[in-house]
């Protein structure tokens, strides 16, 4: 593609070009962790469906279907990780495939999803563990891997029920995770205080993880989606999301319109700007300007996050899209275990992300 050509695409035909590029490099089975029910392959191929919704064309539903029906047995078997919060992400495409096809078993694989919540274990008020190997710890990753597919859930079968257990997840994440003076929420908290990185008198992890501050938008706006007009969910969630978007506002990069790795620390030489994060947060200013959470006066801050990621973005010798500055998966650590986690490109954090963004900027930069 030339410059000339890629200078007019629209928001969504970014989006759709991002598809097109990994699906001509990769078959389903193989994207990366190849084999694996993952939420890497799953926030990829939930932004693939967004373009399908957007588009109608039928290879942006049938490559996410032969993804699942790769893991998935006709009698709704999968393997998956039964200790963590992550595994239920993907079950996003189960949803939707359901709703598409209604093959039995992608209900039944959904069930099975949805009952990890009662098994997996929790803090003392009822906090769900991020996973087994960090016990009584919550994740703001955690809310987005597991609160949306259970809003979804609760919206399409009907056990409405789910919608307070989520809304009390967030509300524990908020209580717990918050600093005062940032307006900003740490990536992970410890009620034990016995991990390396827990604050003794907070049990916070001590930084501010662009990506992690992206799914705990990401899960707010998309709970909105799913709320019931009329719950008192809707009013709670609103009044966290305005002060949370105006707060990530005071950090975004001037110059580039890009966030950082840890937010509020771009003076330091050594952190970077990272587009995984960047495009987590104009997804998440998009969003709660179509619900009417904040006004059409922060459009400008979405559209120069978009911007600078269209910037950044470039098309290799194939014309396939690259998506570059992206990190990759990380745990909750210090500042320098943030600033020196290697960087990607085109890594499923990142490519994902970068589809939602876009097909959630193009009403509102086309109309």
């Amino acid at each position: 593609m030339t410059a000339l050509e890629a200078n007019k695409l629209s928001p969504a035909e970014w989006a759709k070009a991002a598809c097109d590029s990994l699906m001509a490099k990769y078959t389903p089975e193989q994207l990366p962790p190849e084999k694996r029910w993952h939420y890497h392959q799953g926030i990829f191929l939930y932004g693939m469906l967004q373009v399908w919704k957007w588009s109608g064309e039928e290879q942006y539903v049938s490559y996410p279907k032969e993804y699942v029906d790769k893991l998935v047995d006709r009698l709704g078997n999968l393997y998956y990780a039964r200790d963590e919060l992550d595994a239920m992400m993907p079950g996003l495409l189960l949803l939707a495939l359901d709703k598409q096809y209604g093959e039995p078993r992608y209900r039944i694989s959904a069930d099975k999803l949805r009952n990890l919540f009662n098994t997996l274990n929790k803090t003392s008020e009822g906090g769900y563990w991020h996973k087994d190997k960090y016990p009584y710890q919550m994740w703001l990753d955690g809310l987005y891997m597991g609160g949306v597919f259970a809003m979804q859930y609760a919206s399409q079968y009907g056990e409405t029920g789910l919608y307070d257990m989520v809304l009390y997840q967030e509300q524990l994440m908020r209580k717990y995770m918050t600093d005062e003076s940032t307006g900003l929420l740490f990536h992970a908290w410890d009620e034990s205080r016995n991990f390396p990185w827990a604050d003794p008198q907070t049990g916070c992890s001590p930084e501010f993880w662009g990506r992690s501050l992206g799914w705990y938008g990401m899960a707010v706006v998309d709970f909105l989606d799913e709320l019931p007009a009329g719950h008192p969910g809707r009013e709670q969630l609103s009044a966290a999301l305005k002060p949370f978007v105006e707060a990530l506002l005071r950090y975004q990069d001037e110059a580039s319109g890009i966030w950082y790795q840890v937010v509020d620390k771009g003076h330091q030489p050594d952190n970077w700007l990272e587009t995984s994060c960047t495009s987590l947060f104009v997804y998440t200013i998009a969003k709660a300007i179509k619900h009417g959470v904040i006004g059409e006066q922060y459009l400008a801050a979405a559209v120069k996050g978009y911007e600078g990621l269209i910037n950044r973005v470039r098309f290799d010798e194939n014309g396939h899209l690259i998506v570059p500055e992206i990190c990759i998966g990380t745990s909750a650590g210090d500042y320098h275990n943030y600033v020196t986690r290697p960087v990607s490109e085109n890594d499923l954090h990142g490519v994902g992300a970068f589809i939602l963004a876009c097909v959630e900027m193009e009403d509102l930069i086309q109309k």
